[in-house]
């Protein structure tokens, strides 16, 4: 099982040369912040949403200090605003007064700010700070479980039994990976598995589309020919960007 799963890991790397975080972000804190909207919600729809935030409120102080009723008015479009509202002052109060204005880079730190759990901070840490970290979003957790990877289903166990089979070196990439995979053709509802190019790995193959051409009619964003999910895709990306808030 641990051979399999690194060669799951190996051969999508392969696949998705260019996985990377799906939010735009310039910084510490506006990934901590993208991250928080992301919740229940598609990356594309926060990446939408963030440039007017962030010209709003640049920094922890500014966001802080930001009257409640236009900070939801402006993350209005990721849902639930009023609660990521909340989160939000209240984490970047968190940053002015407990640490400087800047974002902490350790799990323990992260996770005692408002709103930020360790999927978060895993996020953050992994990507704003270099520091290897499994994310287990629902795509994750939805796929290692489809590969036999491990039977759990909370979050913190699912991380816990990942971190013991793949190299830590390679978490945060895995983690990408993984996403990658399951947005493009490992879909919830039915899985293009006829496009798949770890199928011969997968001891789920045939719970979704074998037929080749039918497939690949499947297939998500760069893969179906379809934007991604980010404005400013980073170099090497090979689809395209995501169009601006109101241009779909």
């Amino acid at each position: 099982m641990v051979r399999r799963a690194r060669r799951i890991n190996r051969e999508l790397a392969e696949v998705y040369y260019y996985a990377h975080p799906e939010l735009d972000f310039e910084n510490p804190f506006q990934l901590l912040v993208a991250t928080v909207l992301s919740a229940q919600t598609t990356d594309l729809r926060v990446n939408q949403t963030t440039p007017a935030l962030f010209a709003a409120y640049p920094t922890p102080e500014e966001m802080a200090a930001a009257d409640p009723e236009r900070l939801e008015e402006l993350i209005r479009p990721t849902g639930f605003f009023r609660n990521k509202a909340k989160a939000l002052l209240g984490l970047s109060a968190a940053l002015r007064d407990r640490f400087g204005g800047e974002v902490p880079d350790s799990l323990e730190d992260l996770v005692s700010l408002p709103g930020v759990g360790r999927k978060t901070a895993h996020v953050v840490l992994g990507n704003a700070f270099g520091r290897p970290g499994i994310t287990v979003d629902t795509h994750f957790g939805r796929l290692v479980r489809r590969w036999r990877l491990t039977e759990q289903t909370d979050p913190e166990k699912v991380e816990a039994e990942i971190a013991e089979i793949i190299p830590r070196s390679e978490w945060t990439m895995f983690s990408h990976r993984v996403i990658f995979h399951g947005r493009r053709i490992c879909h919830s509802r039915k899985p293009a598995c006829g496009a798949c190019p770890i199928a011969p790995l997968c001891p789920s193959y045939g719970e979704g589309e074998t037929d080749p051409e039918k497939a690949k009619k499947l297939l998500k964003y760069e893969m179906g020919g379809l934007p991604g999910q980010r404005l400013k895709p980073p170099a090497g990306y090979p689809g395209r960007p995501a169009p601006p808030l109101g241009a779909e």
